[in-house]
């Protein structure tokens, strides 16, 4: 199935933001939170990805040219694997990382292999 309303891979700049929120919150209660608890430009074009306590729905929102997108989805089943709140309270993305998420993964878990210093990782064949 196609998915058309997914943010693209080329957004400047995304962020999850790690607590949970009040969900009845719109477009501008979202923008407060960037602006006050972030310090950051609600308007510079970034996206953010909100969460509910229950883990079931997310917001994201970003500014387009002249005005607010808001983008909602509600599970019908299960959880969003949700970072835990850690060192600060928000937590930078890739638009891979945000559509994983969207998808059900856990993104805390989605690691690459780790880095090897050239020769010492093939000591144990000598």
């Amino acid at each position: 199935m196609a998915r058309y309303f997914r943010p693209a891979g080329e957004m400047p700049d995304i962020y999850l933001y790690r607590p949970p929120i009040d969900f009845r919150k719109a477009a501008q209660g979202l923008a407060a939170i960037v602006a006050q608890e972030l310090g950051h430009d609600p308007f510079a074009g970034a996206l953010y990805a909100f969460t509910n306590r229950q883990r079931t729905k997310i917001k994201c929102l970003y500014w387009e040219d002249n005005g607010f997108v808001l983008y909602y989805k509600a599970l019908a089943e299960e959880k969003f694997h949700w970072p835990q709140t850690g060192d600060g309270g928000v937590m930078a993305l890739t638009a891979q990382q945000i559509n994983w998420l969207l998808d059900g993964y856990d993104i805390s878990l989605l690691k690459g292999h780790k880095s090897c210093a050239t020769g010492r990782c093939f000591s144990d064949l000598s």
